[in-house]
């Protein structure tokens, strides 16, 4: 996921750039700049950090992307020319709705599934949890996408796709499907929170990593990777203290939400239930 940033990464990244224009034209004297300085780089948040000590090696984990005429790709071509005939229905609108993925995105797109409206202000334990895993997403995706450099399926077999088509997308990698990875880790993270939910739970996440085959921007095999990546990801977090005890609180920070707190729209709920479902 070549260029991906966290928002708490892009802010420390603006305040820096702040600084450093500070430093050529703000201050009038040594004394004044040395000020600005300190005041920006006080300003600045910690950049972001993943949970894992030890980053799995993708290389060993993943099939190796499918190549031409291998039966994954003939059968990457086939759902890949299914889906474009949902464009302009519900499943289609869900997966535009699921492109971007920033961190209240990842978290809002779970609130029918949990029960319970998820936002950075409901929920600010889950989010900061999930600005950390998205952290390692990344630590796994991007060497995975490096190492097999497959393009993106609308590159390859034409049509449209539900979203913008950019330089950054067409210049990164089909396979694994960083989108996917986000939105299993969140849902299995999500399902040890909320354990009575987690059939729904689950199956909302794997129709977020499914939204990307829907979009076209992946095919079905790149979707599958991710997830297999936020698995091992996940799995080897459960050895690190601090995801554990992060885990813990988000656990009771969403059951007192859901004792307490808002609730998501009843009707967007019901709309979005069978939407879940696998079209594949």
């Amino acid at each position: 996921m070549r260029g991906w940033m966290t928002g708490a990464a892009a802010l420390a990244v603006a305040a820096t750039a702040g600084l450093a224009l500070a430093q050529q034209t703000g201050a009038t004297t040594s004394g004044q700049t040395t000020q600005t300085a300190n005041q920006a780089q006080a300003a600045a948040p910690a950049a972001p950090r993943g949970y894992l000590t030890t980053v799995p090696d993708p290389a060993v984990i993943l099939r190796p992307s499918p190549t031409e005429a291998d039966p994954r790709d003939l059968e990457d071509k086939r759902v890949y020319e299914a889906a474009r005939k949902l464009e302009g229905g519900p499943r289609w609108a869900m997966a535009q709705a699921d492109v971007p993925y920033g961190i209240a995105d990842q978290i809002g797109g779970f609130s029918c599934a949990v029960g319970a409206t998820l936002t950075p202000q409901t929920a600010p334990k889950l989010a900061a949890m999930v600005a950390r895993t998205s952290i390692d997403v990344g630590r796994l995706n991007g060497p995975a996408k490096a190492l097999y450099n497959r393009v993106r399926p609308y590159q390859r077999w034409g049509g449209t796709i539900c979203s913008a088509r950019t330089p950054s997308l067409d210049n990164s990698y089909d396979y694994p499907s960083g989108h996917a990875q986000l939105g299993w880790t969140n849902a299995l993270v999500l399902a040890e929170a909320v354990p009575d939910r987690a059939s729904q739970i689950l199956a909302r996440g794997r129709a977020f990593a499914e939204s990307r085959a829907v979009c076209g921007v992946h095919t079905l095999s790149a979707v599958e990777a991710g997830m297999l990546l936020a698995s091992a990801q996940v799995a080897a977090a459960h050895g690190e203290p601090a995801f554990k005890a992060d885990l813990e609180a988000v656990r009771a920070e969403i059951a007192a939400l859901r004792a307490s707190g808002p609730k998501p729209d009843a009707a967007a709920c019901a709309a979005q239930a069978p939407l879940n479902t696998s079209v594949f």
